[in-house]
């Protein structure tokens, strides 16, 4: 098949790329062969290449210190570009369309572990509220462009929280694992005795290694009929942040201390998707935490302490 992957540079993107076993054409311009927020420019790619389904995974993504910071670029950003995919593959009648949003989507005070009925069904978490908005707006026009014409099948994955090969390390733009990642071994290295935890540290996530992710988009193109119209993706457990600073530690070998700093925010208590949809789809991921966070440890030791 020929695919259209928006996102291709990405962490996301990458590894769906490098886990294209199928040999699928996949075409994945960088922003200078496509503008995602020029709708005329995605309207012209599209309608010259074709493609016979979009995977949209591109996006403007960062940790909660980014989030807090920045809420206008991770609201406008995001949803220009997403509204841009979705209406220029629909204007040129692309049938089959996969949306990649988020499980920030959900409210900040939901039951857990987190449905797929429940999107806007409660006020959202405000560290990440704009980018939460964003996602919420492309998830609902692929459910309305699908409702209005039959003909078209847009869908939208919900990953939990990612981690992995190609991953962002830096302290002010990366999520919780990678970051972790990136402290602990710097804390190795300079023989410090302890670190600091945001928050308790009881706060509970669930984080999924990507390359998971994308061996799940590819089973999900073989078996896009029977997929449900948005549908999370992840482990359906989760662990406290004391237990991925736990983990990651022993794949370092850090034996310093921690301390809570209980200043700083923390997000929402505690974020686990429900995987009953997913389990019933027939699909489930492969990577334990502790291979997980060593891959990552490896990748990051040759890739980015290399660079």
């Amino acid at each position: 098949m020929k695919i259209l992957l928006t996102g291709g540079n990405g962490m996301v993107g990458k590894n769906i790329l490098d886990f294209n076993q199928q040999d699928h054409h996949i075409l994945a311009p960088n922003r200078k062969e496509l503008n995602l927020e020029d709708f005329l420019a995605v309207c012209t790619y599209i309608k010259t290449h074709q493609p016979d389904y979009v995977i949209h995974a591109a996006g403007l993504v960062g940790g909660i210190q980014d989030n807090i910071a920045h809420p206008v670029n991770f609201l406008v950003k995001n949803l220009d570009i997403g509204r841009n995919i979705i209406m220029a593959a629909k204007a040129n009648r692309i049938k089959r369309f996969i949306n990649l949003s988020s499980s920030c989507m959900y409210p900040r005070d939901a039951v857990n572990p987190l449905q797929e009925h429940l999107i806007l069904k409660g006020e959202l978490e405000p560290s990440n509220e704009g980018y939460a908005l964003a996602k919420i707006v492309t998830t609902r026009l692929c459910e309305y462009i699908t409702k209005e014409d039959d003909f078209f099948e847009y869908k939208t994955i919900i990953p939990c929280n990612l981690y992995g090969k190609y991953d962002k390390f830096s302290p002010e733009h990366s999520h919780m694992v990678p970051a972790v990642i990136r402290k602990l071994h710097d804390a190795k290295v300079n023989n410090l005795k302890s670190i600091s935890i945001w928050g308790d540290g009881e706060a509970r996530r669930e984080f999924m290694y990507v390359q998971d992710l994308a061996d799940f988009i590819f089973y999900a193109i073989s078996n896009f009929e029977t997929m449900p119209q948005n549908l999370n993706v992840g482990l359906g457990e989760d662990y406290t942040i004391n237990e991925y600073y736990k983990s990651i530690a022993a794949s370092i070998n850090f034996r310093g201390e921690f301390e809570h700093d209980l200043s700083k925010p923390v997000g929402m208590k505690q974020k686990l998707i429900d995987n009953t949809k997913l389990k019933a789809f027939g699909w489930q991921p492969k990577t334990s935490l502790k291979e997980g966070i060593q891959l990552t440890y490896d990748y990051y030791k040759k890739t980015v302490i290399n660079d």
